[in-house]
């Protein structure tokens, strides 16, 4: 059973990549926001390293291989999948927020934001929190590894000064809007490059608005 891949990313797939290890070409799954990261943060020639999730069963006879960045994802989509009707094909489309959000939300009890995941309605919602409530505090204080979000900018772009209002907006940018600490990079190094005079939480939201415009 493949467990672990070690290649370079070839091209994206549909929801996932084809990655070249050992001149194979491995067609992974990926849930939205592992997609995510592995396109923005991963170059043409740089290698990347996914833990493997092997899916094959009598109904499901051709091996679907899903990918994940760490080990602690793979484990808590192996809890996600122990959901009475939630299997590895639906569960992969329905991790459309980052697993830290889901997980806390499953220890809240926010059957709200758990219902917002692709497919997942009211009565899943309830399932999946009658099921995993109080399984998975662990991995709602975990981290994906992407660049550090206290230095979202370069220091060259962003004054001493002004590194605590980027942390600030970085945190609205990734925990409460969704963004990747890279994207939220991205559209920060921008702004200030495009307005160097920044000087507030609110200006830097106004700046990456027009900027994303």
């Amino acid at each position: 059973m493949i467990a672990y891949l070690e290649g370079k990313i070839l091209c994206k797939a549909a929801d996932g990549i084809i990655l070249l290890a050992g001149h194979i070409g491995y067609e992974i799954l990926l849930d939205t926001i592992t997609l995510s990261v592995c396109m923005e943060n991963f170059q043409a020639n740089e290698t990347i390293g996914l833990y493997i999730y092997y899916h094959v069963t009598e109904r499901q006879p051709k091996p679907v291989l899903i990918g994940f960045l760490t080990p602690d994802d793979k484990e808590f989509f192996q809890l996600f999948i122990t959901v009475a009707a939630i299997g590895p094909m639906k569960a992969i489309k329905a991790l459309t927020k980052p697993i830290p959000q889901v997980a806390r939300a499953i220890e809240d009890r926010d059957t709200a934001f758990l219902s917002q995941l692709t497919g997942i309605g009211k009565r899943t919602a309830e399932k999946i929190v009658a099921t995993l409530n109080g399984k998975v505090l662990a991995f709602a204080a975990t981290q994906r590894p992407e660049p550090d979000t206290a230095s979202t900018a370069p220091r060259d772009a962003v004054p001493e000064e002004k590194q605590v209002m980027v942390r600030q907006v970085t945190e609205v940018l990734t925990e409460q809007l969704g963004h990747s600490a890279s994207s939220a990079k991205r559209m920060i190094k921008q702004a200030f490059e495009k307005n160097p005079g920044i000087s507030s939480p609110e200006d830097l939201f106004d700046e990456i608005y027009q900027e994303t415009k």
